[in-house]
């Protein structure tokens, strides 16, 4: 802690020019009635707070602020009166800010402890007294330079300054109080002579919050856009925002002093003046209270919903009620329009809580039948195109009437038999269309709703034919009809029926998109799983994918769900499981993309906690315009995100290197992985789980596991564990006691998994990646050490072909040999440290070249007339993969070559060298 830097006075005479200063800042203090930065103003008795008192009573003048010359300023130039010297009242500032006083004896200690110190400081006189005030409150570092102002104190000098202290405990074992105060030394005198000091210190923590509660309040009482009134104990106003002397005319100073009867007319005034009696009495607040009244211009009756409130001090003392006013005035009016509509809008939430509950076409035109038979009409029936329910696209725009129609639903009350009218009756399920000229095929043709008149005779008098619109497409008819002896439709059941029809129409509209995106999306989301079953080196793969199942009322959505295996450099493998948050073809399309940069971050051999980064990049940019570079300066800047925009997945990513059968996990929000040993329970894996792909903000960790041979690993999502009947924690702990043979065939662990828990709920999608660890032999592993001089090139083909001649791999000795030189070779002229060979052999041979160099190789097109550049580009040709990682000392080059009896033939290496000339 530093000292904040203050102000110091002297004089020639350094305890009388003090003084005198101190005298002179006293009365400018008083003359303007502010307490200034040294806090002269006097409170309660009327005892000066500093040292002007005793100067003034010794008849010392002082000099006024002109410097003009000395100035008496004793006693008989006190204003008269009771006014300087009367006690303030409860409620007054220093209720609010804290001011304490203490005086410092000649020794330099404290010698007298007010009961405002002992507030503020937390220390009571006895233990006070006697205290040297530097040594107690001051931080250590900064006790010589105030031991120096101590001094400068005593010998006559006037201090005001800002400073940091620490109060020290009251009591063996309490611990002090900490605080920033603002203290104001002035010198005194003792009764026999010695320099002394008297101290008044203010909390400045209280006083910035002082301000910062007055800037608050004053802020909300004038930008208030209701009328805000403070009233006081004698129910006068105090004061007055600007909405309401808007509202009754005049400025806000101007209705000061009024009270409430200045307003209302007598019998509403007496009730509020008694209710605003009642708040001051019992501080009950009063919500919502309605007074009636006029403004000043206007004759009409205006209507207010009052608030009111009590207001205390300080020190708890009532002061006034606070008044909060709303004109209602056009909210009643607007009331009763609403009154005559209600009806109709009680119809309407109920269309809207009923139609729409399935996403079955069917199932929700005989929802509309049921919200309108027989609340609006006696019949109704609803037709839609047949094109439509056979899954055809429909065509934008309106329809001509003449296209084939399916009644799908039709419901009466007062008789079961259908329409009739415009030929035989046509039954639930039947196809049909209108005649062209009908009032039916007409609604159909212009989107209008037609009155269809009454057959003589029949049963009904008033018919509706309402086309049934959405998204400026019409998808049927629905006919409401009203029997004899109801009341015929006018126009607002007509407005009515139209609004209703479109309702069942978007719904029906919805259902036709959903029931489309959902067979695309399945569609896709299939095409971007891995093909077949995975192989992977050293692991014995297993994996199953389950799509949301489709429930009797709705079908299930298709999920974001995703697995992948990716073969590494090295004979290593990562294995990926993720989830998308949200369902449907957004889903699909978003866990698509994140999978494509998954296998794309993959092969750039990245340690899996900087892929997940770099996922979580991709996976922001999904979601904006402009990419991952527009997310992430949207995301440095306050914006109002479109959540349709936003896109959320969890992923585990792990990295398996099946010589060293270590495995390194790094986890974005996902479930953690479940890992089996031979012989012992399955456990879940402890990886942290970081933050979900696209949120952002923060790192994520890499955990490293030794796995044994034959243990099973398995990632999966939450579809697997979690469903409306069976919490996650409880399918956690069924899951992993699933797990109890791991020597299982993995096909079969998975179909007992599967069996066993509650996969076929239908409400998401699970994905299941089982693994059975399987590392390299130890003698399919060539590892050696070559010191870094040049006869290590002729070493490592020396070593290579040894390996290579162990293994029975004869053909491909040249080309190792002649790869194994170049890479060798570049090592010593390039990298750094010692050099690594490593031969690996499982389904293909890899080599591998390690240095300590960071500088990754970069393969150039040589020229003709060089003589050098053409190694890696040999590299290329001769093998089937190579490229470079880096490791965490150094890098790692890389090639792979097939072995004789695979697929692919091998490269002559003489043709090989000659095309590069």
């Amino acid at each position: 802690m530093s000292e904040i830097p203050a102000k110091a006075t002297e004089s020639e005479d350094p305890s009388d020019g003090a003084r005198a200063e101190a005298t002179g800042d006293a009365e400018a203090d008083v003359t303007s009635g502010t307490a200034g930065g040294t806090g002269l103003s006097s409170t309660g008795g009327g005892r000066s707070t500093s040292g002007a008192g005793m100067r003034d009573s010794s008849g010392t003048g002082t000099r006024d602020s002109s410097g003009a010359g000395p100035r008496d300023i004793g006693f008989g130039d006190m204003p008269p009166g009771d006014g300087m010297w009367q006690s303030s009242p409860p409620g007054s500032i220093y209720d609010y800010i804290k001011v304490a006083s203490f005086s410092i004896g000649p020794d330099g200690l404290v010698d007298q402890w007010s009961l405002r110190a002992e507030q503020l400081f937390g220390i009571r006189a006895e233990y006070a007294v006697g205290m040297d005030p530097i040594e107690a409150f001051i931080d250590p570092d900064l006790r010589e330079q105030g031991q120096r102002k101590m001094a400068e104190i005593l010998d006559g000098r006037e201090w005001t300054g800002v400073v940091p202290f620490r109060a020290p405990g009251a009591a063996e074992g309490e611990s002090g109080r900490e605080g920033l105060a603002e203290v104001y030394v002035m010198p005194t005198r003792t009764e026999d002579g010695e320099k002394a000091a008297v101290c008044i210190v203010v909390d400045v923590r209280t006083l910035r919050s002082i301000e910062t509660d007055l800037a608050a309040s004053q802020s909300i009482f004038g930008q208030s856009p209701f009328g805000f009134l403070l009233i006081d104990t004698d129910l006068r106003i105090r004061r007055a925002n600007q909405q309401f002397a808007t509202t009754f005319g005049g400025t806000p100073d101007d209705h000061r002093g009024r009270g409430v009867h200045d307003y209302l007319q007598r019998s509403e005034a007496e009730r509020v003046a008694a209710t605003l009696r009642r708040v001051l009495e019992t501080g009950d607040s009063i919500t919502d209270m309605h007074v009636t009244g006029f403004v000043p211009g206007s004759e009409g009756r205006r209507h207010w919903s009052i608030n009111l409130y009590r207001v205390h001090s300080g020190s708890g003392r009532p002061i006034g009620v606070a008044w909060l006013g709303t004109d209602i005035t056009s909210r009643r009016a607007a009331a009763r329009e609403a009154a005559a509509a209600r009806r109709n809008l009680a119809l309407l939430n109920e269309a809207g809580a009923r139609i729409g509950n399935s996403l079955d076409l069917e199932t929700t035109a005989r929802e509309l039948l049921d919200v309108v038979v027989p609340g609006f009409c006696d019949l109704a029936t609803v037709d839609l195109y047949q094109g439509l329910l056979a899954g055809d696209e429909t065509p934008p725009g309106l329809a001509d009437g003449s296209a084939e129609l399916r009644r799908v639903a039709f419901a009466s009350a007062v008789s079961d038999a259908p329409f009739v009218g415009g030929g035989a009756p046509v039954a639930v399920g039947a196809v049909h269309h209108y005649p062209f000229n009908s009032p039916c095929a007409d609604a159909l043709r212009t989107a209008r709703t037609q009155f269809v008149p009454a057959e003589e005779g029949g049963l009904v008098q008033s018919t509706l034919a309402v086309p049934m619109v959405a998204h400026d497409t019409v998808v049927g008819l629905a006919q409401f009809a009203r029997a004899k002896g109801s009341e015929p439709f006018g126009d607002r059941d007509r407005d009515l029926a139209v609004e209703l029809a479109a309702r069942a129409a978007v719904c029906i509209d919805n259902a036709r998109l959903y029931r489309r995106e959902h067979e695309r999306a399945l569609i896709l989301q299939r095409s971007l799983l891995p093909p077949g079953d995975p192989v992977a080196s050293g692991l014995d793969i297993a994996c199953r994918y389950l799509p949301g199942n489709s429930s009797a009322d709705r079908p299930s959505e298709v999920g974001g769900d995703w697995f992948d295996v990716i073969e590494l450099p090295g004979h290593r493998t990562a294995l990926v499981v993720g989830d998308v948050m949200g369902r449907g073809l957004r889903a699909a399309v978003a866990m698509g993309e994140l999978r494509s940069a998954v296998r794309t971050l993959a092969l750039l051999d990245l340690e899996p906690a900087e892929v997940l980064s770099a996922l979580d990049e991709i996976a922001r940019g999904l979601g904006a315009p402009g990419g991952v570079q527009q997310a992430t300066r949207a995301a440095r800047r306050p914006r109002e995100a479109d959540l349709s925009e936003v896109y959320l997945a969890t992923c585990v990513y792990a990295v398996y290197d099946s010589v060293t059968r270590r495995c390194t996990f790094a986890n974005a929000g996902h479930l953690p992985p479940v890992l089996v040993e031979p012989g012992e329970d399955a456990l879940m894996l402890d990886v942290p789980p970081g933050m979900p792909l696209g949120v952002g903000g923060e790192p994520f960790e890499e955990v490293e596991v030794e796995l044994p041979e034959g243990a099973l690993l398995a990632l999966y999502t939450d579809g697997l564990v979690e469903s409306r009947d069976h919490p996650l924690d409880e399918g956690l702990q069924a899951f992993v006691g699933a797990l109890t043979d791991p020597t299982l065939p993995l096909e079969d662990v998975c179909d007992h998994v599967l069996s066993t828990l509650d996969s076929h709920h239908g409400e998401d999608d699970i994905a299941l990646l089982m693994a059975r660890v399987q590392g390299l032999p130890i003698d399919s592993v060539g590892d050696w050490t070559l010191p870094r001089e040049p006869r290590s090139v002729g070493r490592a083909r020396e070593y290579a072909r040894g390996q290579l001649l162990s293994w029975d791999l004869e053909p491909l000795v040249d080309t190792t040999e002649l790869l194994v030189s170049e890479l060798v070779t570049n090592a010593l002229r390039y990298g750094e440290g010692e050099i690594r060979l490593r031969l690996l052999l499982d389904r293909t041979l890899v080599c591998e070249v390690w240095d300590s160099g960071l500088v990754q190789p970069r393969r150039r097109r040589a020229r003709d007339t060089d003589e050098g550049g053409r190694g890696l580009q040999l590299v290329g040709l001769l093998s089937a993969a190579w490229g470079s990682r880096r490791t965490p000392r150094g890098k790692t080059v890389w090639f792979e070559l097939p072995l004789p009896d695979g697929e692919t033939g091998l490269a002559d290496p003489a043709e090989a060298l000659l095309s590069l000339f």
